[in-house]
């Protein structure tokens, strides 16, 4: 957390999403889901596998839209807007898996990211913040991005995001497939990037450790509803946290497991 007396909890939030449903067919993935992100602060949700996290972040971002409630983004409704225009108003979408275009090259795939702007000099100077932050992105510049490793692949992705000068990153499931030696060094590269940029990022991550230790503020999904939300320092001490996403367990008294027990959040 900064060290100025501010702190992104302070801040007005720049997305908002109330009451927001979204299915595939007739399976309900996110039911009433409310949530606000502040701005210049890093928010998480934390769920298991099927929870609904990714269906989130694609009903933001336009590839999926809602069938209620509503998106709102720098006080801008942007629910069911075509994508392409919430790109233009600063919202940037980090898929999981990576998706980077693989018969181009590294630096031809971070131009892709900046294709809404205009100001050369500015895209220059970011060319070389992500080269900064990614110094391997550097080398292998006019390499083909499909022959980068997975987590060199993933680094293209944050800085094909970060070419485009967004307000807001969407980032789904950074760590997926990767080793906890690379897991580390890009989450603490996103810290670096919202700490001196100052950029706001939702995350969507398994890893409930290195997302909590990450972030300022969390949200956990369980069956497409939010069951529990604060602070990521007093989540990380809640038992259930502990529990069910830390794997953090203790033994009773007669020896019986508190992972036994159900959830206390309900």
């Amino acid at each position: 957390m900064s060290s100025s007396t501010a702190t992104p909890l302070d801040n007005p939030p720049v997305l908002r999403l109330l009451n927001v449903e979204s299915a595939y067919g007739p399976i309900k993935a996110i039911r009433g889901v409310s949530l606000q992100v502040r701005k210049g602060e890093i928010a998480t949700v934390l769920g298991s596998n099927g929870a609904g996290k990714t269906t989130i972040l694609k009903t933001i971002s336009g590839i999926l839209d809602p069938r209620k409630g509503s998106v709102e983004f720098k006080g801008l409704d942007i629910t069911a807007k075509d994508p392409a225009f919430i790109v233009q108003q600063g919202l940037l979408h980090v898929p999981e898996g990576r998706e980077v275009f693989p018969l181009l090259s590294v630096r031809d795939n971070l131009l892709m990211g900046a294709y809404t702007r205009r100001d050369r000099d500015g895209v220059a100077r970011d060319m070389e913040m992500v080269y900064a932050y990614f110094p391997i992105l550097k080398e292998r510049s006019h390499q083909d991005a499909g022959l980068l490793s997975g987590g060199q692949q993933q680094m293209l992705a944050i800085s094909r995001a970060l070419m485009a000068n967004p307000d807001l990153i969407l980032l789904d499931e950074p760590s997926l497939g990767l080793s906890p030696k690379l897991t580390k060094e890009i989450f603490e590269i996103v810290v670096r990037i919202n700490r001196e940029r100052g950029t706001t990022i939702l995350l969507v991550e398994q890893n409930a450790n290195m997302a909590l230790n990450a972030s300022d503020y969390g949200y956990v999904l369980e069956n497409g509803r939010i069951v529990m939300e604060d602070t990521c320092a007093r989540l990380r001490e809640k038992e259930d946290i502990k529990e069910f996403y830390l794997g953090l367990k203790e033994t009773g008294v007669r020896g019986e497991r508190r992972w036994k027990k159900k959830k206390t959040w309900r």
